[in-house]
C-alpha cells in the first residue's frame, strides 16, 4: 500500500477535476493537491505524455510525472465516448475547480468549454491555461515551454548578455505560468466564498511572461516618450558573475553604498565610491554594471571560495557558493528544514519528493500520497460518485 498521511491543508474539501498534461497545468494543481485540495487527474486512454520522460522502473511512471503529479487520483476516461463523457460530467458536478490547459479549439468540439462545463455546474471555477490569450492573432496555436521562451524574450535576453538567443535548462515559462494559474484558482476560490459565484478564467502564457519578464526589464520604456532602452543593465551584465576563485567559483553581489564601502576596505581599496563617480551610487553603478563586475572579477582569484565566504559574512555582503544540481541533496540549509523525504510507492518502491516549499501555522501543505498509476483510482472514484447519487 501506498505511504498515507493525514490530510488537510488550507484548500481540505476542495474538489478539482484536473484535465492538464505536460508541466504548466499539473505543476499548478499539484501545489493546490499539496495545499489540501482532492485532485482528480481525469487521463486519456494514453495517459500524460510526461508519463513516459525520463528513467523509470514500471513503464509511464517517469520522474518528470512522478514530481507533477503527487496528491492526485487518476481517473482514465476515454471522452470520445458517450460513456466517458457521462462520467466527466457527474464528477463536474461536484467538483468546485475545473482545470484545462487542452487547446481551446480541442475543448469546444469536447464540449468542455465554459458554456458547457457551467451547464453541467454553474457555481464551478473555470482555469484555462492557454498559450494566447483570446483576442490576438495566436490565439490557439500549439506552443511549448521552448516557443514561450523565444516568443516572451528571454531568449534574447542571452543574447543581450553574450550574443547568442539560448534557453534557459528549466521549463520557467511552463512553471512561472502555472504559479500564476495557482494564484487566478485560489483568488476565484475566495471571491466565490464571499458571493456563491463561479467564474471563467484565462491564463494565458506569453501574456504571463511578458509581464514577468518586463517586470525586469521594462527599464526607460516605462515612460512616454522612452528615458532610455530595455533592460535592467546589472542583470545583462557579462560579469554579473559567478566569479572565479582560488578552487572553484562564487556569486556575490555588492548592491548598496555601504556593501560598496566594507567590501573595497576590506580588499584594501578604501575610498573607491568617493573617488570614482562611476562607483558613487546605485544609479551609476547599475549604468556601470560590466564595469563593477570586471572589478570583483579582478579580486575573486586571490581566495579560495571558502576564504570569500568567510570574507562577505564577516561584512554582511550576500555570497554563495556555486551548488552543482546533484549536490542539492546535501545542501546544509535544505538538510536542516528536511526539504527531502522518501516515500512508498506501490509500484515505483522508495521515492525521493521535495516538500512544499511554504510553512504554515495552522494548515500546513503535505504530501500525502505519490504520483497515481494511469487509472489507478477510476473505480474508486466513480463508486464514490454511485454512492453519493445513491444516497441522494
Amino acid at each position: 500500500m501506498a505511504q498515507e498521511r493525514k490530510r488537510g491543508g488550507p484548500l481540505s474539501g476542495v474538489r478539482v477535476v484536473d484535465l492538464t498534461t505536460v508541466v504548466m497545468g499539473p505543476s499548478s494543481t499539484q501545489i493546490l493537491g499539496d495545499l489540501g485540495a482532492d485532485i482528480i487527474k481525469v487521463e486519456q486512454p494514453e495517459g500524460d505524455s510526461t508519463r513516459g520522460i525520463g528513467p523509470a522502473r514500471n513503464h509511464g511512471m517517469g520522474p518528470l510525472f512522478l514530481q507533477n503529479n503527487r496528491n492526485k487520483r487518476s481517473v482514465m476516461l476515454n471522452l470520445k465516448t458517450e460513456e466517458g463523457m457521462e462520467a466527466l460530467h457527474e464528477l463536474l458536478r461536484t467538483a468546485d475547480v475545473f482545470v484545462t490547459n487542452i487547446r481551446p479549439q480541442a475543448i469546444e468540439r469536447l464540449g468542455l468549454d465554459y458554456a458547457g462545463v457551467s451547464a453541467v455546474n454553474p457555481g464551478i471555477i473555470y482555469a484555462a491555461a492557454v498559450a494566447y490569450g483570446r483576442g490576438g492573432p495566436e490565439a490557439g496555436r500549439p506552443v511549448y515551454d521552448d516557443i514561450m521562451q523565444a516568443s516572451a524574450g528571454i531568449s534574447d535576453l542571452f543574447a543581450k548578455v553574450d550574443g547568442k538567443p539560448r534557453q534557459a535548462p528549466v521549463n520557467i515559462c511552463d512553471r512561472i505560468t502555472g504559479l500564476y494559474l495557482t494564484i487566478s484558482i485560489t483568488s476565484a476560490l475566495f471571491h466565490r466564498a464571499l458571493t456563491g459565484e463561479g467564474q471563467e478564467i484565462e491564463v494565458p502564457m506569453l501574456e504571463t511572461m511578458a509581464q514577468f519578464v518586463l517586470g525586469d526589464h521594462m527599464a526607460g520604456s516605462v515612460f512616454v516618450p522612452p528615458l532610455g532602452p530595455l533592460g535592467y543593465m546589472r542583470l545583462l551584465s557579462r560579469h554579473r558573475g559567478p566569479y572565479p576563485t582560488k578552487d572553484g567559483h562564487i556569486c556575490i553581489v555588492v548592491y548598496t553604498d555601504a556593501q560598496w564601502r566594507a567590501f573595497t576596505d576590506l580588499i584594501g581599496d578604501p575610498g573607491l565610491i568617493e573617488r570614482d563617480e562611476r562607483f558613487a551610487n546605485q544609479t551609476v553603478r547599475t549604468a556601470n554594471a560590466e564595469l563593477c563586475g570586471e572589478y570583483i572579477a579582478r579580486y575573486t582569484p586571490t581566495r579560495t571560495t571558502e576564504e570569500w565566504l568567510d570574507f562577505c559574512r564577516s561584512i554582511d555582503i550576500p555570497a554563495a557558493s556555486v551548488t552543482k544540481l546533484e549536490d542539492l541533496f546535501e545542501h546544509p540549509h535544505l538538510k536542516a528544514v528536511n526539504m527531502f523525504d522518501t516515500m512508498e510507492h506501490p509500484s515505483e518502491g522508495t521515492i525521493r519528493t521535495v516538500r512544499f516549499p511554504v510553512n504554515f501555522s495552522k494548515t500546513p501543505a503535505a504530501i500525502t500520497r505519490p504520483a497515481p498509476r494511469l487509472g489507478e483510482h477510476t473505480d474508486e472514484v466513480l463508486g464514490e460518485l454511485r454512492a453519493q447519487r445513491a444516497a441522494e
